[in-house]
């Protein structure tokens, strides 16, 4: 019996392997369709999408966009002009069809997302990729980031997938970082990539130059400029062609945007709101006040400075010592910015379906069951709607304000789990770093310098403090 049982499972695996595509794709059309009928059931109201279509309006029949107000929660624009351009086609179809439209592309994205995802972390190996972006998607759907943002008609999926289609693209690519520029003048909070990038160019610029220096690069002198701070000026080019094209078709809105709205943090909503799920949100919630301080100012600058230096030590590190150093940093980046916003609202969490699939992509490689269970834990908060066990969303009530300590606890979960995710790449980046590596990165991985000259390290030069570590930088 059991030699008969052994005899067919290889079979019926290699069937199911030949037809993994056509079957993750019906998997992934089920998991569609009972999401999409949920969403009906629940009556959902795409408010955003809304306020969208009114901002769209507003920029085309010429009225002030920063002093209008949209549906019947008076919401106003909060994001730069050059998004309202971008609304204008949703004012030409009905609202019927616009929502059909909307949650269409937002599910299309979803699956470029977890495409892009594996295609930065390298996996899966054996399994075709089309195949496991459709089943993953399948599941990442009832995620309460990605169920809030088709609930909402969010756009938090186009910027994820701008910033990691930027990301994964070819090193030293003539495009290479509009996608980032793009995304950050739709909404500002993707501008940290291009901060990342540059502070990545300057650093390996520095590195290889005191290689040099100590006689440890051969031929001619080294190059400050490289893939990094290149990819970076084309993002700033890229987000400064934004701000310009929107300053010639809309003069007052982008004036009023850069000197008034930009510094307004308080037109996007109530600080305190279980919603916002940044470090300003969990402050407010912890002090029992509306208006955190100075002490969120502090707290965000640490963050900020931490999380960069994270996903710098991952680059340093590289693949050769760190297997998916580029999706641990572009993560950790991403991490940082939802945490040091004043206001990231948990649909802004849509990150957390490559950060899973990180976790999931290291669990493959290591076989290890710690790193399956916190995969699986991860997973499961994200799935777990956590943040919406509390008493919250009453403006007049503003029971966030009176939270006890389980209650503030539950409603900081995404927060913690970005910090728990930062420590994590912090200890493996440390721990990769100590250990010698030939260069930054192999060849077409995204960001990555070329092959620097190596000059032969003679014996005097290899036990020369960390020469043996640093000759193929």
């Amino acid at each position: 019996m059991q030699l008969t049982a052994d005899r067919r499972f290889p079979a019926a695996r290699a069937y199911l392997l030949k037809r993994s595509t056509r079957l993750a794709a019906v998997f992934c059309l089920l998991s569609f369709t009972a999401f999409l009928a949920a969403q009906s059931a629940a009556n959902v109201s795409m408010i955003d999408l809304m306020v969208y279509r009114a901002e769209g309006w507003t920029a085309r029949t010429g009225g002030d966009l920063y002093a209008m107000r949209a549906t019947h929660a008076e919401l106003p624009m909060t994001y730069p002009p050059f998004a309202a351009l971008l609304f204008i086609p949703l004012t030409l179809v009905d609202v019927p069809a616009m929502r059909l439209l909307a949650t269409g592309a937002n599910l299309a994205l979803l699956v470029a997302l977890v495409h892009l995802s594996l295609r930065l972390t390298g996996r899966p190996l054996n399994l075709p990729r089309p195949a496991a972006a459709l089943a993953v998607s399948a599941v990442a759907v009832w995620c309460e980031p990605v169920w809030t943002t088709l609930r909402y008609g969010q756009i938090n999926l186009l910027l994820a997938v701008l910033v990691l289609w930027d990301l994964s693209r070819r090193s030293g690519h003539r495009w290479a970082g509009v996608g980032i520029g793009v995304a950050a003048g739709i909404k500002l909070t993707p501008a940290l990539f291009a901060v990342f990038l540059a502070l990545c160019g300057l650093t390996l610029a520095w590195r290889q130059r005191r290689q040099e220096r100590r006689g440890l690069l051969a031929g001619p002198p080294a190059r400050l400029w490289n893939h990094w701070l290149r990819r970076a000026a084309v993002a700033s080019g890229a987000f400064a062609g934004t701000v310009v094209l929107a300053a010639l078709v809309l003069p007052r809105d982008s004036r009023n945007f850069w000197t008034g709205a930009v510094f307004s943090p308080e037109r996007v909503g109530r600080v305190e709101d279980t919603a916002n799920q940044s470090l300003r949100g969990v402050l407010a919630r912890l002090l029992h006040t509306a208006e955190p301080g100075a002490g969120w100012t502090v707290l965000a600058a640490a963050a900020a400075a931490a999380g960069l230096a994270v996903a710098v030590a991952a680059v340093l590190a590289g693949p050769r010592r760190l297997p998916s150093a580029h999706a641990w940093a572009a993560v950790c980046v991403a991490c940082t910015a939802l945490l040091v916003s004043p206001v990231s609202w948990s649909h802004h969490w849509v990150w957390c379906v490559p950060a899973v699939l990180l976790l999931g992509s290291e669990a493959l490689r290591r076989r290890s069951a710690p790193w399956w269970t916190g995969t699986a834990l991860a997973a499961l908060l994200f799935c777990s709607y956590a943040l919406w066990w509390v008493p919250h969303g009453s403006p007049l009530e503003r029971f966030e304000l009176r939270q006890s300590g389980a209650q503030m606890a539950l409603s900081a979960v995404y927060p913690a789990a970005g910090a728990a995710l930062l420590a994590l790449a912090a200890v493996l980046a440390v721990r990769a770093l100590r250990r010698p590596a030939p260069y930054p990165g192999p060849p077409g991985s995204f960001g990555t310098l070329p092959a620097p000259r190596i000059r032969t390290a003679s014996r005097s030069c290899a036990g020369a403090g960390d020469g043996q570590a640093a000759t193929k930088e």
